[in-house]
């Protein structure tokens, strides 16, 4: 199977643009911008001019950088909070940084070896792997997570068996290619036997092995209601069944990880700010809505303002759709302040497309 992303490096990235013209900054400019970006994204402290001189040889006084500061800000790449004679980038200032000045990241050994132990141990079925992607996600870039997983209507018929319920009853379960099982009751036909049971569910099995739920037509029903003797209440429900597993696979599915991340992020300390956040998480139809979002751009990076959900707008969203045989399967994205680690982010979900690749080829 094809698994494709649109993206696979950091210079490849398509982004969403905003609709300003970049001012000229010359190289200095854009050095002591980047440096004070990467230095607020790792402290969360405004940065000085005396800060920049200590840590970083620029070869340059303190005097010199705030005069390319105040220049910086006039043009509005900086900001100053009232409190700090510091100065904090803007989202002007981040978008820039993520489009032409942001460094390829790498994700490390251990970082690599963190996700093969993961979904190793806790992967059963696509839902599962949906969900841990969500869950190493947002552990690795501590922000939130988010996984948009689109129906799946591909999904083949593997096997049937009937499970003992009581006297009268039993359990009807449909296991399905991708792990899921789906079950539902159904009334024992007056006479059938627990051993006549497992014979009809081997005969429909090997009927229907490998056949796409999508493809389940009334033809094809027509010769599992042969099997079934004519019995119109175990094939009643057969088909119920058959037709809630299809009804599920063309809802969209949403996998949440992370929230709490949000407690540890000094932007969030503002307990309205993140009560407003949470009750946007817990829209589903909003994730939806916000994760469908031109999906079809690949790697995509939006920041402060150009958010159009309110409650977000003080957010950066960094989201990556994925596709299987040209078809998109889902997207994953990273929610967290403007202050986040773009290029971790980045990296993390770059190695996660190709992890998923292999897992799903």
């Amino acid at each position: 199977m094809l698994f494709l992303y649109q993206a696979v490096s950091t210079r490849q990235f398509r982004v969403l643009t905003a609709n300003w013209n970049e001012p000229m900054l010359n190289e200095r400019k854009k050095k002591i911008l980047q440096i004070i970006i990467e230095d607020y994204i790792s402290t969360a402290e405004p940065v000085g001019s005396r800060t920049i001189a200590r840590k970083y040889d620029l070869g340059i006084s303190p005097a010199t950088i705030r005069n390319e500061m105040s220049d910086l800000e006039m043009l509005g790449y900086l900001e100053q909070p009232h409190t700090s004679a510091g100065r904090i980038p803007s989202a002007q200032a981040y978008r820039l940084y993520v489009d032409s000045l942001i460094e390829p990241g790498s994700i490390t050994d251990n970082d690599m070896a963190l996700i093969n132990i993961w979904f190793n141990e806790r992967y059963r079925s696509i839902d599962e792997i949906f969900q841990s992607t969500a869950k190493i996600l947002s552990r690795m870039t501590q922000n939130v997570s988010m996984v948009l997983a689109n129906s799946d209507t591909e999904v083949e018929f593997k096997y049937m068996k009937f499970l003992p319920l009581d006297e009268r009853h039993v359990i009807l379960c449909i296991i399905t290619g991708d792990g899921n099982v789906d079950t539902g009751i159904v009334e024992i036909p007056l006479g059938m036997r627990p051993r006549e049971m497992d014979y009809l569910a081997g005969r429909i099995s090997r009927l229907l092995e490998g056949r796409k739920l999508s493809e389940f037509n009334s033809a094809l029903l027509e010769e599992v209601r042969s099997d079934i003797a004519g019995d119109k209440v175990m094939f009643a429900s057969f088909v119920q069944l058959i037709r809630k597993i299809n009804s599920s696979r063309r809802k969209q599915r949403v996998f949440l990880g992370g929230t709490k991340q949000l407690l540890n992020q000094p932007e969030f300390r503002d307990v309205e700010k993140v009560k407003n956040l949470l009750g946007i998480l817990e829209e589903e139809k909003i994730v939806c809505d916000l994760l469908e979002a031109d999906a079809g751009s690949g790697l995509k990076i939006t920041i402060g303002s150009e958010n159009k959900f309110t409650g977000i707008q003080d957010c950066s969203m960094v989201q990556a759709t994925y596709r299987l045989n040209g078809r998109i399967v889902g997207t994953m994205a990273v929610l967290g302040p403007t202050r986040m680690e773009y290029g971790k982010v980045i990296s993390v979900i770059d190695y996660l497309h190709k992890y998923l690749k292999i897992m799903f080829q």
